[in-house]
């Protein structure tokens, strides 16, 4: 999906072949490796629109964290890094309101401001000495006590210090989701906004949680009891004076939107039909049966569905996006150019969408679009620089333009972007003998080549 794509961010060989359906991937960053990533410019800007007033309240607003929506279709929502919250589908799909979805964000925020990330890794390394410490101290007893003769010691004084160790570090990241709760709920009200959408989702989650709970061990949770978490969070949320407040309309359609719109990608067209059936008129239920329409059935109807929607709001990028991305995935990219033209004209980050553009002006297979398309895709890289798409559609565009060198050269910085290393070293050793030494290009073609390849592992 490109609307919405869905990627793993992990290092994958480079394939060869023709134009592809656009598929644009996430930075290979070390804390999203191996994860399968949504990107979407429609999900991204709500997310982002949810999370900046939150970030600017714990003053991290120039730390640059990024909301990272992951292909799950579970509730969870957490910190890795000090540079990006993740959040499941799932929890979207959950989530009814954006004031829920800014509660879950507003209780990461928590952990980003009380550094619990860092404390925690201290925490486990102190609780990797004292468990080595435990264990060495165990392993003596049972010697001594088989120097003894008393063979009935057996492993309890090994197991015995590793389960206090474990419940004592779970008991810490106990406090740290209180903590969160705490903060969560302070920058809501910093911002004027309500904590009610983060108690009634935890409510819920509690309700489903209550069957199991009785047979737990409270001891040995890494988060609070669910009765008692939302007991404690009801009283900090109805202190708020912001309590009542609710979401604006214009916010809650975006995020119906947003719903609908994952539903229309990621579901069956019997699930999307039971969730937003014929009989729903309204604008979420038909752009979900739109994209599901253009998935799984007839383009010609889907673009007939798509064109409803965009007569109800002409000014909808996105509508304007999905068009042109039907069509361009249906064989039809040149006439995919000007509802993707529009698109981009009404996204404020259109960097996605321009790479798409681009890919539907390579499909016209003219030296003039491919030269805008080269100009779409090099300010498409200056904000999304480690997307391998955005390198693999401008090789194609300079090799329309018959530049072999800079075709090249894109080649090899996609395959690096990919983390295929071979494939990137020879393309950009390739394109080091057709460019000017010295030149910028050539400079980030020796840069690849002069990579150093991870070595291998000895046994």
């Amino acid at each position: 999906m490109r609307g919405l794509a869905v990627v793993t961010a992990v290092a994958i060989a480079a394939a060869g072949g023709g134009p592809t359906p656009p598929q644009p991937a996430l930075a290979q960053e070390q804390a999203t490796r191996g994860l399968p990533i949504i990107r979407d410019t429609e999900i991204e800007q709500l997310l982002r629109d949810y999370a900046q007033p939150i970030l600017r309240a714990a003053g991290l607003a120039q730390q640059n964290v990024r909301v990272i929506v992951l292909n799950d279709r579970s509730f969870n929502a957490f910190v890795m890094d000090g540079r990006h919250i993740f959040i499941n589908a799932g929890a979207l799909f959950e989530a009814k309101t954006p004031n829920e979805v800014i509660g879950v964000f507003a209780h990461e925020t928590g952990h980003l401001a009380g550094g619990h990330l860092l404390r925690l890794r201290e925490k486990l390394a102190e609780a990797q000495t004292q468990s080595i410490i435990a264990m060495l101290l165990g392993v003596g007893a049972m010697v001594a006590a088989g120097r003894s003769g008393n063979a009935d010691v057996g492993a309890g004084p090994i197991i015995a210090p590793q389960m206090g160790i474990q419940r004592s570090l779970l008991a810490y990241v106990r406090t740290q989701e209180d903590q969160a709760d705490h903060a969560g709920v302070k920058f809501l009200t910093l911002t004027h906004q309500s904590a009610r959408g983060m108690l009634d989702l935890f409510t819920r989650l509690s309700n489903e949680m209550l069957f199991n709970s009785a047979r737990i061990d409270p001891y040995m949770q890494s988060h609070p009891l669910p009765p008692d978490r939302v007991a404690a969070l009801e009283v900090l949320a109805k202190s708020s004076p912001y309590f009542d407040v609710k979401d604006p309309p214009a916010l809650q359609l975006r995020h119906d939107l947003m719903r609908a719109k994952l539903s229309g990608f990621l579901e069956s067209p019997g699930t999307v039909m039971r969730r937003y059936p014929p009989s729903d008129h309204s604008l979420p239920a038909r752009y979900a049966r739109a994209i599901s329409t253009y998935r799984f059935g007839d383009l010609r109807q889907a673009v007939a569905q798509i064109d409803g929607l965009i007569e109800a709001e002409p000014n909808n990028a996105f509508f304007h996006e999905l068009k042109g991305q039907a069509l361009l995935e249906g064989g039809h990219g040149v006439e995919a150019i000007a509802p993707l033209r529009r698109a981009v004209a009404l996204t404020p980050r259109p960097a996605l969408i321009q790479i798409m553009l681009a890919q539907a002006l390579i499909a016209g297979n003219n030296a003039k679009d491919a030269e805008e398309a080269v100009g779409l895709l090099r300010t498409a890289i200056q904000r999304e620089p480690d997307t391998p798409d955005a390198y693999a559609q401008l090789a194609m565009a300079y090799g329309r333009k018959g530049d072999v060198a800079n075709a090249d050269l894109a080649a090899a910085q996609a395959a690096f972007n990919r983390g295929d290393m071979m494939t990137a070293k020879q393309l950009a050793a390739r394109a080091k003998t057709r460019l000017a030494v010295g030149s910028p290009a050539w400079v980030q073609a020796d840069d690849i080549v002069n990579v150093k390849m991870p070595t291998a592992k000895r046994n």
